[in-house]
């Protein structure tokens, strides 16, 4: 397997405030990595800098072979990354066929073939028989998976998912663990930001762990879980409170 995402030394800074430093670590193709941290940890700041939202200070970003560093978000998209938001942007006054169609006519300039990718699309999400509905009135699961489908009708190789359990409950958290690993096992690759430890332990064959903008360490979900050091930064040590 080659390297889907490749991060190397990525540093984000705003003012004095220092949001990523020195962050490497790869994405293999297939995989799913977890990414996980205390409140400030610099989490999402690191999803904005691989989706190309704000440029990196310095370092690289590495995708498919090639460097995206400088890249415009649209043109990111269009090489093959989805990202989702942790409040979904969904747009309310549309309805949720037309959120997703959005998505899908990123890549195809044929409205048949968009539309019919968007069927595909709302299936394997879970959501296609509110297809009709206004994405405003779906409920928060129903608007995570609208956003989760939305990143996928741009036929993403890799995709970005920001805190998709967020506001779940168990059984919505299952079935939310269901839905990734159908869409890993279409062959795109996963990274996604998760504060629930349960639910990044059990999808994710790498987690990566940032405290205060940087990395902790890098390693399977029970190396990661026995480590002391990630122990001690989820339990008191290395948490900022100035947002993620």
């Amino acid at each position: 397997m080659g390297k889907i995402l490749e991060v190397k030394n990525a540093t984000k800074r705003f003012g004095g405030l220092v949001a990523n430093e020195n962050v490497t670590f790869d994405v293999e193709e297939g995989e799913i990595v977890g990414v996980v941290g205390p409140n400030g940890a610099g989490k999402t700041t690191l999803f904005n800098s691989i989706s190309g939202a704000h440029p990196l200070t310095e370092g690289n970003i590495i995708f498919d072979g090639k460097d995206i560093t400088t890249m415009k978000p649209h043109d990111i998209c269009k090489l093959g990354i989805g990202r989702t938001f942790q409040i979904p942007q969904s747009l309310v006054e549309l309805k949720v066929f037309e959120n997703v169609l959005i998505g899908a006519l990123c890549q195809r300039n044929n409205m048949e073939e968009a539309l019919e990718h968007v069927d595909k699309i709302l299936e394997l999400c879970g959501i296609a028989d509110m297809k009709n509905e206004l994405a405003g009135k779906l409920n928060v699961p129903q608007k995570k998976r609208l956003e989760i489908a939305r990143a996928m009708a741009t036929d993403p190789k890799l995709l970005l998912l920001d805190e998709t359990m967020a506001g779940l409950n168990a059984t919505e958290r299952r079935e939310s663990v269901e839905l990734i690993r159908k869409i890993n096992a279409t062959g795109v690759s996963i990274l996604t930001i998760e504060h629930n430890m349960d639910v990044v332990m059990n999808v994710s064959r790498r987690v990566v762990v940032l405290v205060s903008g940087k990395l902790l360490t890098i390693g399977t979900p029970d190396e990661v879980t026995s480590n002391p050091e990630v122990i001690s930064a989820y339990l008191g040590g290395g948490a900022k409170e100035d947002g993620k």
